[in-house]
């Protein structure tokens, strides 16, 4: 799962990155309005955390500008301002959450895995697919109640494909959401087809359906 942090308090920031990338969620962070408009321009993210009050613009305006161009990026809004009327504006205008600061990033991480479950999985923290189930809140994979050991990677890569199941998932789709905006300069994504590979392999160890597809030339698919 891709975050992006927009926090101008820098050691936050950082707090905010560390916590929730021990968590197992990829995280960018910016510290302006202007580099956040850039990114929520060209990426898509599964859950944004959003500071209202930003050294070069407002974050309502960032968030004004999500729901005009229909993206559907889950936002908890962040501020030291404990007003209601910034709560309520913010909900308004299509926050899916709000948190006042100071706040704990375990509360923070919690807030983080609910958006997500009510956005990808309907609420839902198990998911199945086939023969294979995916626990998101224990981040446990089983086939038919058998344990399957995966890496960080691997499970992010399963669940990527598990909530886009039926579609074609470009290399460079994969590739930005699990390892971020960095990928644009890759050479090759010849890392994906090894992690795709190794993927397959322990879940028809493990008595899975063979369902994760190659598209020649397209990119991969979990067909269901």
């Amino acid at each position: 799962m891709k975050l992006l942090i927009i926090e101008d308090e820098l050691s936050l920031k950082q707090s905010m990155v560390d916590f929730l990338t021990s968590a197992g969620y990829l995280c960018e962070s910016v510290a302006t309005h202007s580099d956040a408009l850039e990114k929520i321009e060209l990426y898509d993210y599964d859950c944004i955390i959003l500071d209202l009050m930003l050294p070069d613009g407002s974050g309502l305006n960032l968030l004004k500008n999500l729901k005009q161009n229909h993206k559907s990026d889950g936002i908890i809004i962040i501020s030291a301002k404990g007003e209601l009327d910034d709560k309520i504006l913010g909900i308004e205008m299509g926050a899916d959450d709000y948190l006042a600061k100071p706040f704990h990033l375990s509360e923070l991480a919690v807030r983080v895995a609910s958006i997500i479950r009510r956005k990808s999985f309907n609420g839902q923290s198990l998911m199945n697919i086939g023969t294979i189930q995916i626990d998101t809140q224990g981040k446990e994979v089983t086939v038919n109640s058998k344990a399957v050991d995966l890496t960080q990677k691997e499970y992010q890569l399963l669940l990527y494909l598990a909530i886009n199941k039926n579609r074609i998932l470009s290399k460079n789709a994969i590739a930005q959401h699990m390892w971020g905006d960095d990928m644009d300069f890759a050479d090759n994504f010849d890392f994906i087809y090894s992690h795709i590979k190794n993927l397959r392999k322990k879940l028809l160890a493990a008595g899975s359906d063979d369902c994760i597809r190659s598209i020649y030339g397209e990119g991969y698919k979990m067909q269901i």
